[in-house]
């Protein structure tokens, strides 16, 4: 009985039509009501969503997304779900998805460049009302027209590209953009490094062609020149941002003989790896080589000795990113935003060097 009882509940889904005739009215003032593209007057409304309540109504979302009306869906692409970084955006970026009254649905890449354009052009599909990529952005020709591609098809369709962390598309591209000072948080860190009295300081972990290591060298490399100290080159180690290659490319500095009195990680966790690699090597920390990584993610001051690293504000990354995509009608100038970044001090690095 109990099965029977489930299966006919299941059959008898309410739809349209019950609500109509529970609110007591037309079968097209409920579509209205559900599309949303069509005014309806405020007590109307109301007895369509009470009956809808009543009903335990749920509205089919394909009819939904072919009526033209957006699913009130907010999607998040990262490269992977399991790093700190976007782990914190995306705090972010739910709780104003939250407090917008949509649904924020996560997807991950898998650092595969192709496999965001796909996402992309399924939320475009089902009529997101906003797609947001996180991450740095590859300096690729065709990577670039493709992405731009996408924030036009999204205009079209009525939703809206989001970049976080990555540079614009151009002008007049239809894109919301929330960056952080990048640049200006390695040079501060380079610059504090070199005032402590280090002159040979590793940047460990660039990554040729990705936007966010192209700009934190950058600001390394302007420091130098700010500070009137030379850069030796060969001290810019290419890598990943990973804590293995902050281990791996460590012990490969310390077996290859290289002088240097710090060491600048291009990330908190390339940082933990480095570390891992100079104490197994007896090398001390801050007294021997001061350390430094970028993120302030919350391991950076779990770590021994704590991290000294630049502070991203993660979380209000996700909230600006999606409350102005979802009220872009409303704030058009303020499309392209950049948070401030700055150090924060902390017992793997001193003040004197050498």
């Amino acid at each position: 009985m109990h099965k029977k009882a489930r299966g006919q509940a299941h059959a008898e889904a309410s739809t349209v039509r019950d609500v109509a005739a529970r609110a007591g009215v037309s079968a097209a003032t409920v579509s209205r009501v559900i599309g949303g593209t069509y005014p309806v007057a405020k007590d109307t409304r109301a007895r369509v969503l009470r009956a809808m309540r009543e009903l335990d109504y749920v509205v089919n979302a394909h009819a939904q997304a072919l009526s033209g009306s957006p699913n009130k869906t907010v999607a998040f692409i990262v490269d992977d779900v399991t790093g700190p970084f976007y782990a914190h955006i995306a705090r972010g970026v739910e709780q104003q998805a939250a407090a917008e009254g949509r649904l924020c649905m996560l997807c991950t890449t898998h650092a595969d460049p192709q496999r965001v354009f796909t996402i992309v052009e399924t939320m475009r599909e089902q009529r997101a009302d906003a797609v947001i990529v996180v991450g740095g952005a590859w300096d690729d020709k065709a990577y670039h027209d493709r992405m731009t591609y996408f924030a036009q098809a999204l205009d079209r369709a009525g939703s809206r590209l989001v970049l976080i962390g990555r540079p614009p598309l151009g002008k007049d591209i239809p894109a919301t953009v929330v960056e952080y000072d990048n640049e200006g948080g390695a040079f501060a860190m380079t610059s504090h490094l070199l005032s402590a009295g280090h002159r040979r300081v590793v940047y460990l972990g660039r990554v040729p062609g990705l936007s966010t290591s192209s700009q934190r060298v950058s600001g390394f490399t302007r420091a130098h020149e700010t500070l009137g100290v030379d850069l030796d080159p060969s001290l810019i180690v290419d890598g990943q941002f990973s804590r293995s290659f902050g281990y791996q490319g460590t012990r490969a500095l310390l077996t290859s003989g290289v002088k240097f009195g710090a060491l600048f990680a291009a990330t908190d966790m390339v940082a933990a790896g480095a570390l891992q690699a100079l104490r197994e090597a007896g090398v001390r920390v801050p007294e021997d080589v001061a350390v430094a990584g970028y993120d302030d993610i919350p391991l950076a001051i779990d770590v021994y000795p704590s991290l000294t690293t630049v502070n991203i504000p993660h979380e209000e990354l996700g909230r600006t990113a999606v409350r102005l995509a979802l009220h872009r009608d409303e704030f058009p100038e303020a499309q392209h935003q950049l948070l401030g970044t700055h150090i924060v001090v902390r017992d793997s690095t001193r003040r004197s060097g050498r």
